[in-house]
């Protein structure tokens, strides 16, 4: 799916930028793309690349198998991830000075978990902000969510664990 270049993170001096065009990627691979409405695996309406209905939502009062538009899907995924971008800034004061596939793997986290969810990762929030990843990684292993999406899981493990001897 193509969407419109938008622009990377801006972010202060001698911040890492991170590509979000990789982040949508990324998502887009791990999510899918549904055109309709859909139950997740926990029984929440869903369309597009992961986009959980919300009440204010028009697609939440409408039946599962009807159809979404592209421009809808597309529209949603970018608030998506602008929320998501928001939220590890405010999980992660320095989040934009973190190595920039650190970001892609809180960030794909944050889509995938929710800020509510993803901020009891507190083992993994300590190494992360100690820089010590293979901490980061061995806390993220330690979780439900790990079982719940283990090949997601375990590809972000392994690149959390490649940061090591990274600044």
């Amino acid at each position: 799916m193509n969407y419109p270049k938008l622009h990377r993170l801006k972010l202060e001096k001698e911040s890492k930028i991170m590509d979000i065009e990789q982040l949508r990627k990324e998502l887009e691979a791990d999510e899918g793309c549904k055109y309709e409405i859909y139950l997740d695996h926990l029984g929440y309406k869903t369309f597009g690349i992961g986009h959980l209905c919300k009440a204010t939502d028009p697609e939440n009062d409408m039946d599962v198998g009807t159809e979404v538009s592209e421009e809808r899907v597309k529209d949603c995924f970018n608030k998506d991830i602008e929320l998501v971008l928001n939220d590890c800034e405010l999980l992660y004061d320095d989040f934009e000075h973190l190595p920039e596939d650190a970001q892609l793997i809180i960030a794909n986290m944050m889509f995938n978990l929710g800020y509510p969810r993803l901020s009891k990762f507190v083992g993994m929030k300590s190494g992360v902000d100690n820089r010590d990843w293979n901490k980061a990684a061995d806390e993220m292993i330690d979780s439900n969510w790990y079982k719940q999406v283990p090949n997601r899981a375990g590809r972000l493990v392994k690149r959390m664990r490649a940061l090591h001897g990274s600044i």
